[in-house]
């Protein structure tokens, strides 16, 4: 050893090691969850600014900002202002009080609806433009084209609008969620002598929000659009004829949305078909008008609404964007849009329905099947339950379903399944939020059939990914099993990634029909072998395995953690991953949305790095990995590392025992791990930075690789 490597080591030596912290429930070592939540919706909105992804790809991010922010308005501030108004206040880990937390959401959201409209006005439209695709103010319209919106007013327009002048007789009428008006006021006495200075107008949603002009009367050629809230503009004075219009402004009112049920309810389904009349008409949560509109106008809205200044958003351009995204979906500008993909099929598995009905299930029979959608196809998963539909040997059919649509193929072969005389049961979750009524609409369709139909367990949301396929082989009863991270729905397969395995494993299909067992009976709680299902086993059994970790590093054995999911807020979980940080433990967690755990905190998290995934796909893996020592364990899940997933849902956590598969997650793991382009590093005080290249770093996309190895 050099004289000077000793120096440096005795140097080193010499410098204490940082204080382990012990008090793990000081609020400074936790986020916010609803800021963590709004901190997504920002990176959601940055994308728009990425000028790797083409042009109407861009747009699209731009309005699902819109589309969040709609949601965490009637969700997470109508909750926080519920809080409030019954004194029910809920100081989670960070120890902020609802008030403080809706001052900070105000703020920031004030800051980046400015930025998005900046973006969409200064960078989206003329881009646009430049490509043919273009949005006519009114004032821009030709003599023609003028002729042809007053034609399209009165034909389209008029015979459908219903104008509401505001006077004694005609209250402020009562306006649905999200629904673009217009208020407008007035001059003048009307044919009864009335003079009431004010008028609203709610577009029905029935009217296009964007109207496209026909193209002989667009001289520059291309897409010319035209909003709806212009055409109104550009005739409102016919909607109120002699008189005088001052001004016309639109707005729009976001409402409480999040349904309530009592646990006492005696039919379910019921109950909620009324919680979803009510649900258009919630309390008012936010106010949107045109930056044009005056003051007082603003004024008098907001105390319609019951609302405050720092609940009204004065926008500069349309109230509701994200009605412009079929303008994402045009078919003439593919050059503007993502590649198409075709998933990638595995090689082994049938293409389509073979004649030989027991294809699939022989290849089953042989190893586990396992699939990440988008990147490979979704259509084995529909194939089996299609084949076991047809198979005269299948005896019966169990399925959860959360979300996948009343007329998916899904429902169809269940369907089937059903007429055929097998026994089907369908676990149908009618709370999935926003997807209530056309849960309740499924589960009618499979009634209808002759399917058994359940609701789950009340006060516990169905969350989990099962289907089970009981059939008789011989003298044997055999299950299949289908275990995912993510629903049964053909569309999100080709938009979320997530992980499919196809199993007949004796003692994992024996788990799964134990759970269908307890949703569907009563009893006390299951003992299953490899399953760990929430709301039971799957929290301790995490907590078991990150506290292992914890141990072996103690001892000086090989110990890792990664963990996939798209929320991390259980306060337990959190507490175990600090102390297993603190232990020595690299912990690497892949958190798309909220994550209430700070990392790189000395004494604390100096061991833990969290980064969030943003492109081109919704990020819906569950994953957990962990070292073992020299035996890795990997699990696929349903459940999100949330209170509500792992206390209040049932869930299903399921292991990758065949170690080819295991080995196969952990790469595509470390290329979520490795991404430098499309990944967000957590940072301590809660705010995100963009990973990039450095030095000479090639550029890498996790999704990007995933495309280019699994799909075709």
């Amino acid at each position: 050893m050099t004289e000077t490597a000793s120096s440096t080591e005795q140097a080193t030596a010499d410098i204490p090691a940082p204080p382990v912290i012990s008090d793990l429930d000081n609020p400074e070592y936790y986020i916010n969850r609803e800021l963590s939540h709004l901190q997504f919706n920002i990176r959601v909105l940055e994308q728009s600014l990425n000028e790797d992804y083409p042009l109407l790809e861009r747009l699209r991010f731009l309005l699902i900002f819109s589309s969040n922010m709609d949601e965490f308005f009637e969700i997470r501030v109508s909750g926080l202002k519920q809080q409030i108004e019954f004194a029910r206040e809920q100081v989670g880990l960070d120890g902020m009080q609802p008030a403080e937390v809706l001052k900070e959401i105000s703020q920031l959201t004030h800051e980046h609806v400015s930025r998005q409209y900046a973006i969409l006005n200064d960078i989206m439209l003329p881009a646009l433009a430049d490509q043919g695709i273009r949005f006519i103010r009114r004032n821009q319209l030709t003599e023609k084209q003028a002729s042809w919106v007053k034609n399209f007013f009165f034909q389209q327009v008029m015979p459908i609008i219903s104008p509401i002048g505001l006077d004694p007789a005609h209250p402020f009428p009562r306006l649905a969620n999200k629904i673009l008006n217009f208020i407008v006021e007035l001059e003048g006495k009307d044919a009864f002598g009335r003079e009431t200075g004010m008028a609203i107008i709610p577009a029905p949603r029935s009217l296009p929000r964007i109207v496209r002009l026909p193209d002989n009367l667009c001289e520059k050629g291309g897409e010319n659009y035209l909003f709806l809230s212009s055409i109104i503009h550009q005739h409102a004075e016919d909607l109120f004829p002699g008189m005088t219009i001052k001004g016309c402004y639109q707005f729009r009112i976001t409402r409480n949305s999040d349904l309530s049920l009592d646990d006492e309810v005696d039919d379910l389904a019921s109950a909620l078909q009324g919680e979803l009349l009510a649900r258009r008409y919630g309390d008012a949560v936010r106010l949107e008008v045109a930056d044009n509109c005056p003051r007082h106008l603003a004024d008098f809205l907001l105390r319609q609404f019951a609302l405050t200044e720092s609940e009204l958003y004065e926008v500069n351009g349309p109230v509701n964007l994200t009605r412009l995204m079929d303008v994402c979906n045009t078919p003439t500008h593919s050059d503007l849009q993502f590649r198409p993909f075709s998933p990638g099929f595995p090689k082994g598995l049938p293409i389509g329905l073979p004649k030989n009905s027991d294809r699939l299930f022989d290849v089953i029979q042989q190893e586990d099947i396992l699939l990440m959608h988008p990147f490979q196809t979704f259509t084995p998963v529909v194939d089996l339950l299609r084949q076991a539909a047809k198979d005269p040997h299948v005896l019966a059919i169990k399925q959860t379903l959360y979300r996948t649509g009343a007329n998916s193929e899904m429902v169809d072969a269940l369907v089937e399944a059903a007429r055929h005389g097998k026994e089907v049961t369908v676990v149908v979750e009618i709370r999935a939020r926003f997807d209530e009524e056309e849960n309740l609409k499924l589960a009618r369709r499979l009634q209808e059939a002759g399917a058994i139909v359940v609701y789950g367990v009340v006060g516990y949301k169905t969350h989990t990914k099962l289907m089970l396929i009981v059939r008789r082989e011989g003298r044997r009863i055999v299950r299949y099993a289908h275990l995912g991270t993510g629903n049964y729905h053909a569309v999100n397969a080709r938009l979320y990634t997530d992980y499919s395995l196809m199993t007949c494993d004796k003692d994992l299909t024996n788990d799964v029909h134990k759970v269908f067992q307890q949703l569907t009976g009563m009893g006390k709680a299951v003992r299953v072998k490899k399953l760990f299902h929430a709301p039971f086993t799957l929290k301790k059994n995490l907590i078991d395995l990150i506290n292992r970790e914890a141990e072996n590093a103690r001892e000086g054995r090989p110990a890792r953690i990664i963990l996939k999911a798209n929320a991390l807020t259980e306060a337990n979980v959190i507490k175990a991953l600090y102390k297993a940080s603190q232990a020595g433990v690299k912990v690497d967690l892949v958190i798309r949305g909220i994550c209430s755990l700070r990392p790189g905190i000395e004494g604390l998290s100096d061991n833990i790095r969290v980064r969030s995934i943003v492109g081109r796909f919704l990020e819906h893996t569950r994953v957990y990995f962990f070292q073992n020592d020299a035996e890795p364990k990997v699990f696929c899940s349903s459940a999100d590392l949330m209170i509500r997933n792992l206390d209040h849902r049932v869930e299903a956590c399921f292991p990758i025992e065949n170690p080819k598969l295991a080995t196969r997650i952990k790469k595509e793991l470390d290329l979520y791990l490795t991404d430098n382009t499309g990944s967000w590093k957590l940072l301590p005080d809660g705010s995100y930075e963009q990973n990039r290249p450095v030095r000479n770093q090639k550029p890498r996309n996790a999704q990007q690789a995933l495309l280019e190895t699994l799909a075709s």
